[in-house]
């Protein structure tokens, strides 16, 4: 990987398993609490906002506020983490969210919230969530040598985070109440901060140089564009996030809730997140020396996503197309994250991290926004069906550009440290694995699929 602009050069197969880093346990423990945060949130905001009877429209402006300042900040994020490191801006956002949590927590609980009250709350929050993720990225080469490995279990984490936090936060409003829920949320973040606390004394590569914020970004920026692997993939994944990524939540949830009824669509989304540990174990043990090719033949089964709804496939058929989906979802998302780990230096992963979040994301809501028209006007089932030929036909798209198909895994250890090319190269224009030179967020993912 690269460290400071060098290439450290390392052989996955014999390094240390990350659970034997107490460094990584703290950060997985931190990363799990934040997460299982997250995957409450919705539930508890849509519970809050209903009850306090300001109807659907309400919630749409109450995730309106918590979802624009993430785009609108996370740039300014990756400066800030370059600047003060990853560690320091990661607790200051937990302990915002936590505050701004208990907050909302008293006023449900005092009675007579009102809506600008909890998207205030929200969008507070909101700011602080695009000061913590971009500053994700580098901390996993700190915590752990094994990055495919310790991506591979951040993401089983995510995906049963995300399965256990709407039946917990479910559960807590059912049988105690709604603020009760909000303060499980903070206690989250609050775990998530003591868990990142103690890693302070991490060799990370501070930037403390005078540079303006504009200058800052432009350096990041000039990281970002001088690599045709990385943009050739936002490129692409920014498209896919329109197509695919937007229609597929909403509309698939309504088609597989007419087909199967409501428990049918529970079950095969909880089929999904089954698939996506599966995908995280076998991104555990699956080390190509293409990775980016093979995580992008990978994610070409998530196309089954959208496509069983839209031909009205079985129970049966559709859950288990779920689970391959969720599988090829999760594999190309530790491809990614590891080879953005692996080949950009230390110094500007936070920043190069905020592009690559800011490109995922952005167009997303849009094409979710677009959805529910292009449905009334074609139907769902034939925007579904594009979604599916549009998403193969972006990932060969993907696999057209030569850096992408030729970038390379890390290299091996024990050898020189060398200078990296633009596009992750060696100096010479050879791939990283010595290979010929014919060579998230996206492990982001969808923002929420």
């Amino acid at each position: 990987m690269e460290t400071d602009g060098v290439t450290v050069r390392q052989e996955p197969d014999t390094l240390p398993s990350p659970w034997r880093s107490s460094r990584f346990r703290l950060f997985f423990t931190a990363r799990s609490a934040s997460l299982l945060a997250d995957g409450m949130l919705m539930v508890s905001l849509t519970t809050a906002v209903l009850g306090a009877g300001y109807g659907a429209a309400g919630v749409g402006y109450a995730l309106a506020a918590w979802m624009a300042p993430i785009v609108l900040l996370v740039l300014v994020g990756g400066v800030l983490a370059d600047r003060f490191t990853p560690q320091v801006m990661m607790v200051g956002a937990d302990v915002v969210r936590l505050v701004a949590m208990l907050a909302l927590a008293a006023l449900l609980a005092a009675g007579g919230v009102r809506l600008w009250h909890i998207m205030a709350l929200l969008a507070v929050s909101g700011a602080a969530t695009a000061m913590f993720q971009p500053g994700l990225a580098s901390m996993v080469p700190q915590v752990a040598e094994d990055i495919q490995r310790a991506n591979a279990l951040l993401r089983i984490s995510e995906a049963i985070c995300t399965l256990l936090g709407p039946g917990l936060a479910g559960l807590l409003v059912a049988y105690w109440d709604v603020a009760g829920s909000f303060l499980v949320i903070a206690a989250a973040y609050a775990l998530s901060a003591l868990g990142l606390a103690p890693l302070r004394k991490l060799s990370t590569a501070e930037d403390d140089s005078a540079d303006p914020l504009w200058q800052r970004l432009a350096t990041g920026w000039h990281e970002f564009r001088s690599r045709s692997w990385l943009w050739g993939v936002i490129a692409v994944w920014a498209v896919y996030g329109l197509f695919v990524f937007g229609p597929a939540l909403p509309l698939g949830a309504a088609l597989l809730t007419e087909q199967h009824g409501a428990s049918g669509y529970g079950w095969i989304a909880s089929a999904d997140g089954a698939g996506t540990i599966v995908g995280g174990l076998l991104g555990m043990r699956v080390k190509p020396r293409r990775p980016l090719v093979a995580g992008a033949l990978a994610m070409l089964f998530f196309s089954l996503n959208p496509l069983a709804p839209a031909l009205g496939w079985s129970f049966t058929l559709t859950a288990v197309t779920g689970v391959v989906a969720g599988c090829g979802f999760a594999f190309w998302g530790v491809m990614w994250a590891t080879s953005v780990q692996s080949h950009i230096p230390l110094a500007v992963l936070s920043r190069v991290s905020a592009y690559d979040i800011a490109g995922s994301i952005m167009v997303i809501p849009l094409g979710r926004a677009l959805a529910g028209p292009a449905a009334e006007s074609f139907g769902a089932d034939r925007v579904l069906l594009f979604s599916a030929v549009t998403g193969v036909a972006l990932l060969g798209v993907m696999l057209c550009v030569p850096a992408v198909r030729a970038l390379g895994r890390a290299p091996a250890v024990g050898g020189p440290k060398n200078p990296a090319g633009p596009d992750g190269s060696g100096p010479d224009g050879s791939a990283p694995d010595g290979s010929g030179p014919d060579g998230s967020g996206p492990g982001a993912g969808d923002g929420g699929r």
